[in-house]
């Protein structure tokens, strides 16, 4: 089977799959790996993906908030989060992500 020959419905469930697993491997299996690293080198990061979250939600009529939104991703606090997981960076890494930012996110987050 190729992917062209798998159904709409079965596309879906595969995609949700993959970005539940995309989710767990950043929330649970790499909490080492800082967003301001990621944002650096790959121009996203967690709070990138529960913004996307938080959209998709907006294109189908459900509001959810910026804080939920982070919350469902992140499965806690961004308090808990950043206390837990968040380490201080460089001014250097701070300076690469204010382009890395300001390149892929465009406005303030």
């Amino acid at each position: 089977m190729t992917p062209k020959d798998i159904d709409p419905q079965t596309e879906i469930e595969l995609q949700a799959a993959a970005f539940r697993r995309l989710q767990k491997h950043l929330m649970q299996d790499r909490t080492d790996v800082q967003n301001i690293d990621m944002m650096n080198l790959a121009g996203f990061c967690r709070n990138c993906l529960s913004r996307w979250y938080q959209e998709a939600a907006a294109d189908k009529g459900i509001e959810i908030g910026k804080t939920e939104a982070r919350e469902h991703f992140y499965g806690m606090s961004m308090e808990e989060w950043k206390a837990n997981h968040q380490t201080e960076a460089s001014p250097e890494k701070q300076a690469e992500f204010k382009d890395a930012f300001a390149r892929n996110v465009g406005t303030a987050d």
